[in-house]
């Protein structure tokens, strides 16, 4: 190699180099690759529950706007869009087939706030959250659908005093 081209030396060094460096990076990954093996089938039970539990978001359009606080007094106003959150296949379809009695429920509910200081603190956002879902769940079980949601969330809120 002393008679030998430095271009030609630099090269074989260049080759050795970059055979050293995949070589190092392999053997890690191909260890990797055995030693997770046995962790594969455990990795896909967890996507298989994971699948299991359904997550679906049911948009009640359009929002709801009534009038609140005491009869009598300076009309206020609540807007509220609404979504329903479902963990199972049938409950979306059972909320569209009785949309417009879930509808009508939530405006009475809505339209029974007497106390607009309330509707607009986080304390009556939270009740008038926990109140809908379990009209909306009584509804569901009176029609015998089987389903119930498992919360309800306001996208927009709006109290217009």
């Amino acid at each position: 190699m002393k008679n030998a081209n430095p271009m030609t030396i630099a090269r074989a060094r260049l080759l050795t180099l970059i055979f050293l460096f995949c070589t190092a990076f392999a053997l890690p990954v191909q260890a990797q690759d055995e030693a997770g093996d046995d962790t594969a089938s455990e990795e896909n039970a967890d996507a298989g529950e994971e699948a299991e539990k359904i997550v679906d978001y049911i948009e009640m359009k359009p929002a709801f706007v009534t009038h609140i606080g005491q009869p009598g007094n300076k009309v206020d106003y609540l807007k509220a869009a609404v979504t329903l959150r479902a963990s199972s296949e049938g409950v979306r379809e059972a909320v569209e087939a009785h949309m417009p009695r879930l509808r009508h429920e939530l405006v009475l509910l809505f339209g029974e706030q007497t106390d607009t200081a309330r509707v607009d603190s986080n304390e009556g956002k939270q009740a008038l959250v926990e109140a809908a879902t379990q009209r909306i769940n009584q509804v569901l079980e009176e029609q015998q659908t089987g389903e119930q949601i498992t919360s309800v969330f306001f996208t927009e809120y709006v109290v217009q005093r």
